[in-house]
C-alpha cells in the first residue's frame, strides 16, 4: 500500500571535490524541513569526548532546524534513566562500566530492544555515532526495519588492541567494523586516511564529513599572560597537549621533550593513565580536565601544540589549537595528515620516530619568527570550518540517503504505517 508520508525534497548525487575540507556538493538541492532523526550514540553525556562533542554540535543545528530527534545512549549508572538534551529526548539503556574506564559505559540489551525503541519513534534516518557495540545492534535493527542509516566512522577501535595488550582481538574488531559499515546505507569518515582505510577493506558506500571548529571560542585573543604565569612561572615557552590520558594516546612519548631548555610541558586532560604519566613526566604541569572557555584560554596560551597519538581518525584538538593561533607538531598518520601542512602550519613526524618529534619541536621553539608565521598560517587555515556549515553538510547526507533509500527500496512496513496512522 503506498505511503502517505511526504518524501524528502532534497534529492542529491553527492560528489567530492577532492579538497579535504570542502563538503561534497549535491547536483540537485532544494530545502527540506522536519526530518525525524534517531542518533544512536556509543558514548554520550556526561562523558565528554570527540563523539559526544560532535553529537552535541549536531543536536544544536537540528534543534535550530526544528527536526524531531531522539538519542539512544548508555545510561550514566546501573539504572535506565532518560533525559532531554538540546531539544532531543535521550533514551538511556542500562549499561555497565568498561573495565579500566569507570566513566565509560557499555550499553546492555539486544537487537530486539533497540528495534522496539526505533519502531516506536519511527525515524526517517538513523545516525550511528561511532558504532561498535550499541551501534552494531542498531544497524541490525534498522536493517530489519527498513530504515536508512548514516554511520559515522570516528574511532579506530581495532588498532587499540595491540596498545592494550590484546592483539589477538584486532581481527575480531575489524570484522565487527566491517560488518557494521557494510550494512550501513552510507558511512561518513572525517579524513582521507579513514576514507582510504575503509575503502581498502571493501566498504565502498563511504563519503567525507569533517568536523567544525568554534572559532568564536578558540582564537588567539584568548591567550592569557596570567594563565601562562600560573603554569610556567619562570617565563618558559609552553609545549601543550590536550586529550584523554589513555594508552592509545601515547602521551608517554612526550618524555622525549622533558629536558628541552626553557620550556614547560603542560598536559591538559584526564584518564586512567594520569598517575603513570605523572610519574613518567615529573616536571610537567598536569592541568586536569578543562572544558569550555577554560580550555580555550589554555590552548591559546600554548606556544606549541603536540599530539603523539597514532590512532586519530581526525583529531579535533589539533583543529582547536590551530584556530587558537598555535602551530602543531603531530604524528604523520591518520587525521593529522589532512589537518597539518608540513613547513606551513606545523610539522608531521614519522610515527614512532621520537628523535624527529624532538627535532621538530626544537625547530619551532627555537625560532620565534618561524613559530609566529606557522601560527598565523594555522589560524588562517581553519577559517570557514564552522559547525553550522559542517552540520548543514551532514543534513544533506541525511536527506540524500533518505531519498536514495526510498528510490531503491520503496516504502517499507514501517514507513507505510506512518502514512496510514491517524
Amino acid at each position: 500500500m503506498p505511503s502517505d508520508k511526504k518524501e524528502p525534497l532534497l534529492l542529491t548525487n553527492s560528489s567530492s571535490t577532492g579538497h579535504p575540507f570542502e563538503p561534497a556538493q549535491p547536483t540537485v538541492q532544494t530545502t527540506v524541513e522536519g526530518v525525524r532523526i534517531a542518533i544512536v550514540a556509543e558514548s554520550f553525556l556526561p562523558l565528554m569526548n570527540g563523539v559526544t562533542h560532535s553529537i552535541l554540535r549536531v543536536l544544536e543545528h537540528l534543534q535550530e532546524r526544528g527536526d524531531e530527534v531522539m538519542v539512544i545512549a548508555p545510561s550514566t549508572s546501573d539504572t535506565d534513566v532518560s533525559s532531554v538534551e538540546k531539544g532531543a529526548y535521550v533514551h538511556r539503556l542500562p549499561s555497565v562500566p568498561l573495565a579500566g574506564y569507570t566513566n565509560v559505559r557499555v550499553a546492555l540489551g539486544g537487537v530486539n530492544r533497540v528495534k522496539r525503541i526505533l519502531a516506536d519513534f519511527s525515524p526517517d534516518v538513523v545516525h550511528l555515532a561511532s558504532p561498535f557495540v550499541l551501534g552494531w545492534r542498531a544497524v541490525q535493527a534498522t536493517h530489519q526495519l527498513g530504515i536508512p542509516t548514516v554511520a559515522i566512522y570516528q574511532t579506530e577501535v581495532p588498532s587499540y588492541a595491540a596498545r592494550y595488550g590484546v592483539p589477538f582481538l584486532e581481527n575480531w574488531a575489524w570484522n565487527r567494523v566491517d560488518n557494521i559499515h557494510l550494512l550501513a546505507t552510507r558511512t561518513l569518515v572525517p579524513s582521507t586516511f579513514a576514507l582510504n582505510q575503509l575503502r581498502g577493506r571493501g566498504i565502498l558506500r563511504v563519503d567525507m564529513w569533517r568536523r567544525g571548529v568554534d572559532t568564536s571560542r578558540f582564537n588567539p585573543a584568548k591567550r592569557s599572560t596570567a594563565w601562562r604565569s600560573s603554569v610556567a612561572p619562570h617565563g618558559h615557552r609552553i609545549i601543550g597537549y590536550v586529550g584523554r590520558l589513555a594508552v592509545e594516546k601515547q602521551v608517554e612519548d612526550l618524555a622525549v621533550l622533558a629536558d628541552l631548555p626553557n620550556t614547560k610541558l603542560v598536559i591538559v586532560g584526564d584518564g586512567p593513565q594520569r598517575a603513570a604519566l605523572e610519574a613518567q613526566l615529573p616536571d610537567a604541569h598536569f592541568a586536569g580536565f578543562l572544558g569550555g572557555d577554560a580550555l580555550a584560554e589554555a590552548v591559546a596560551s600554548f606556544d606549541l601544540f603536540v599530539h603523539p597519538g597514532e590512532f586519530e581518525t581526525f583529531c579535533q584538538t589539533i583543529q582547536e589549537a590551530m584556530a587558537s593561533g598555535v602551530p602543531v607538531v603531530a604524528t604523520g598518520r591518520g587525521g593529522p595528515l589532512d589537518l597539518v601542512e608540513n613547513s606551513r602550519t606545523g610539522w608531521l613526524y614519522e610515527p614512532g620516530n621520537l628523535a624527529q618529534l624532538r627535532a621538530y619541536v626544537q625547530d619551532l621553539m627555537g625560532d620565534d619568527a618561524k613559530r609566529r608565521a606557522f601560527a598565523a598560517a594555522a589560524t588562517a587555515s581553519v577559517q570557514g570550518r564552522t559547525w553550522p556549515v559542517l552540520s548543514a553538510d551532514l543534513v544533506r547526507h541525511y536527506n540524500d540517503v533518505i531519498a536514495s533509500f526510498a528510490r531503491e527500496n520503496g516504502p517499507t512496513e514501517l514507513t507505510s504505517s506512518k502514512g496510514t496512522s491517524s
